[in-house]
């Protein structure tokens, strides 16, 4: 076993330049924080420029076609991929379609676009979906369990093959199958939450269903410890090693937000209402999966926040 890391490579200063595809969501905001904080040149493309002035520098792309924004790439440290249209909505044929070309088309455009650079980056990250192992309602997977089945484990296998024909063998290669990242700026954390506060943070059908997760200080971490570490290579569980039930972390949920109490959500009742009040799929609260990664455990990766009271604790305090 590798002797365990500390967060002195994870937050080492730096004049790299590290670039970081579809880094205007919450996550990809996070990531470039939490490193332009630690002083990396951030770079970052994406379609649409957010509000407010972020101090890393943006760049325009359209997740499908090389251009000018290449010239990025050019000498960087790292590339870190999280484009990806949101798989919080309603699974129309049009959304499916969106959520599956959103990933394969942009990673195949940044593979296309390193095919001009002289000088590669040392490292590509590449985001995944631990939701690729499906959702076995009892079993504990790790990196080595059998994949699944249905729409999600598809894109997953579809976004990683992508990444494998794209990326160039003289570029080392780590995949991150991300569970449910824990934020108060965004993800779905907020509007659980929201639901908590109004008494509506009960469990959600059986609550037996898995619920795997990590915090967003951990992730962004997690990916500084891939770039920074040279013999991190491969796909990995990105997820927190202590994975509860639907029951357990709508609990831990209330305690952190102070609620005694939140009504039960019948499967019916979420069958009925993610669609039409929501706007989203029933089946991300009512099917889930507990995953611990391997991997992380016998690389020593040490988490921050290993189980959910202490993350939730800390986001809500």
């Amino acid at each position: 076993m590798k002797k365990i890391i500390t967060f002195n490579v994870i937050t080492m200063k730096s004049t790299g330049r590290i670039v970081i595809a579809g880094g205007t969501g919450f996550l990809g905001r996070s990531l470039a924080r939490h490193f332009h904080d630690g002083g990396w040149d951030v770079v970052v493309l994406a379609r649409h420029r957010p509000e407010g002035s972020d101090p890393w520098h943006f760049v325009p792309w359209d997740a499908r076609t090389t251009g000018d924004w290449v010239r990025h790439l050019e000498g960087s440290e790292a590339l870190v991929n999280l484009t990806g249209r949101s798989v919080d909505c309603v699974k129309t044929p049009e959304h499916c379609d969106e959520i599956l070309r959103s990933r394969v088309e942009s990673t195949e455009a940044l593979g296309r676009g390193l095919e001009t650079v002289k000088r590669l980056p040392r490292v590509w990250v590449q985001m995944s979906t631990a939701h690729r192992y499906g959702d076995p309602p009892e079993v504990v997977i790790d990196e080595d369990s059998a994949f699944g089945y249905g729409l999600a484990p598809a894109v997953g296998a579809a976004w990683e093959e992508a990444f494998a024909r794209a990326v160039p063998m003289e570029v080392r290669q780590v995949v991150l199958r991300t569970s449910f990242v824990l934020g108060r700026s965004g993800g779905a954390l907020p509007r659980l939450a929201s639901l908590a506060r109004w008494g509506l943070g009960g469990t959600v059908g059986h609550g037996r269903q898995g619920i795997s997760w990590i915090h967003e200080h951990d992730m962004n971490r997690l990916v500084a410890w891939a770039i920074g570490d040279e013999s991190v290579t491969g796909a990995y569980l990105a997820t927190a090693p202590g994975p509860v039930s639907n029951a357990e972390f709508m609990r831990a949920l209330r305690s952190a937000l102070g609620m005694p109490v939140g009504l039960l959500a019948m499967a019916w009742m979420v069958r009925i209402g993610a669609p039409l009040v929501l706007g989203t799929d029933p089946e991300l609260a009512l099917c889930g999966r507990y995953c611990v990664s391997r991997r992380l455990r016998e690389e020593g990766f040490a988490f921050r926040f290993p189980d959910i009271t202490s993350a939730l604790g800390d986001l809500y305090r």
